[in-house]
């Protein structure tokens, strides 16, 4: 008797173990999501764009997003909460540009975004960055090159400056 105990006190044992690693990496996969899996949603989508929020710069700070989608020209108003002392007036346009970059392109029928800081507010339209980049963000696939173009045009401060005056309204 004290060898069938023992051998289904190992197993049970043995399938914990073996489970409790399945979780684990379950959990590691949902926080590390491909942002891009929500390419092609729409703004109606309201659990879909927090998702996409949720993996943006400074999703910690952000607070709450109100979906404009009863007229065209669709959009959103995204608001955050006050940001660390430190933060200067340089990372939250780069925070908006680099938002707005992803909401776009993952966001099909996204065309005008508006973002709520302690320091004020920035509007900008799909349009407008489409031409600041020179590219239609719709036909990005992965987050890699997104980055890369958005990084490669952020070291232009006088670039940034002019898209910024444009979103200042």
């Amino acid at each position: 008797m004290k060898k069938v105990t023992k051998y289904i006190f190992f197993s049970l044992l043995i399938l914990l173990i073996i489970n409790g690693c399945s979780s684990n990496n379950n959990e590691k996969n949902t926080t590390n999501e491909d942002i891009f899996q929500y390419k092609g949603t729409l703004t109606g989508d309201n659990s879909a764009v927090t998702n996409i929020i949720g993996q943006l710069k400074h999703s910690e700070n952000f607070n709450k997003v109100s979906l404009q989608t009863n007229t065209e020209p669709y959009g959103m108003t995204l608001t955050y909460n006050e940001f660390d002392a430190s933060m200067i007036e340089k990372e939250y346009k780069e925070t908006a540009i680099y938002n707005a970059t992803f909401l776009f392109a993952l966001i099909d029928n996204a065309e005008r975004i508006t973002f709520v800081f302690a320091n004020g507010e920035y509007k900008i339209t799909k349009e407008e960055l489409q031409n600041w980049y020179g590219k239609k963000l719709s036909e990005f696939t992965n987050e890699v090159d997104m980055k890369s173009l958005i990084q490669e045009q952020l070291e232009d401060g006088n670039k940034v400056n002019q898209l910024v005056s444009e979103m200042v309204r």
